[in-house]
């Protein structure tokens, strides 16, 4: 334990931010070029996925352009940081209610929510950013724009991102879970009714709902260092973990990533790309390769029920 990080270790940890984001602003800003250049993926299921990756992206780059030896410009990027970092798990939060409410309660409304959707996520936002600001000492520049040096400052800022961000890891795990327990019942409930080879293609559609369970694991792996961090640092102000610290920023910068990878890369996108590689790809390979276009059919009939839920809406 150090009472203070070293010059070397802010270097360290700037290199690894850096990093990070950057992975995570290439993969989010991935998807938002997908959305914007095919049209067959805007639908609304994925257009919520478009203001998630649109939040990481513009979190990640404000991520790196920080520099705590320049004062305004550094409070700056805190805050925006701070504004879309929120956003992006608030976005989580609208992906989970969709599919509750289509899937679980029989909804077909859900587009008729987006307005309310954004009224929920940026006024939220910014309330939790306004806020942030209480208490915050404007005398002194700690290591890292992300932190507040004053004891309330440090506690507001845990209230007004750390608090939120559990609530929806909570409000995530309690709704995929619903989800996937009434789907995995309707899904034995067909399976008693129909042949083997149903069965077959039904375990295979249970294995890509399962995967719904793993999107609350995205939020508490980016974040579970952090909060540990935060807590730590009110506990014993002045005493810093490096090691913490270079895990806490590490993985916080990779969230944007996770998330592209998540919720991006389902097999609509997949789908769509290979499309538009095809109209490239010289007429002599095709030859090798027949089969390649029924292999890629089955990989996404294995994903079935994503895209019926998505066609839904």
């Amino acid at each position: 334990m150090a009472t203070v990080l070293s010059l070397h270790d802010r270097g360290i940890l700037t290199a690894v931010n850096s990093g990070a984001s950057s992975l995570s602003f290439v993969g989010s800003g991935f998807i938002v070029l997908c959305y914007s250049l095919f049209k067959e993926l805007r639908k609304f299921s994925f257009k919520l996925v478009f203001y998630l990756s649109l939040s990481d992206m513009l979190c990640s780059f404000f991520n790196m352009v920080g520099d705590p030896s320049k004062g305004f410009f550094c409070y700056a990027q805190g805050y925006t940081t701070h504004f879309f970092c929120v956003a992006s798990f608030l976005w989580t939060t609208t992906i989970a209610f969709t599919l509750h409410r289509t899937v679980v309660r029989h909804k077909t409304d859900v587009e008729d929510l987006e307005a309310i959707f954004h009224l929920y996520v940026w006024g939220t936002s910014l309330v939790m950013t306004v806020i942030r600001s209480i208490g915050n000492d404007h005398t002194h520049l700690g290591a890292w724009c992300w932190a507040q040096t004053g004891r309330t400052g440090k506690a507001v800022h845990f209230i007004t991102f750390y608090v939120p961000l559990w609530g929806a890891i909570l409000y995530n795990g309690f709704t995929y879970f619903q989800v996937i327990r009434m789907l995995n019942n309707a899904t034995r409930m067909a399976v008693g009714m129909s042949d083997r080879a149903y069965q077959f293609d039904s375990r295979t559609d249970t294995k890509a709902l399962n995967r719904w369970g793993y999107y609350p694991l995205i939020l508490i792996g980016s974040w579970a260092f952090g909060t540990i961090n935060r807590i730590h640092d009110f506990i014993e102000p002045g005493h810093k973990i490096f090691w913490l610290t270079f895990l806490d920023v590490g993985t916080a910068g990779l969230m944007g990533l996770f998330n592209s990878i998540a919720y991006g890369l389902n097999a609509s996108v997949r789908r769509a790309i290979s499309e538009r590689l095809e109209l490239f790809w010289p007429e002599r390979l095709k030859r090798w390769f027949p089969n390649s276009s029924r292999h890629r059919n089955q990989q996404q009939q294995s994903e079935l029920v994503s895209l019926k839920v998505q066609d839904q809406q």
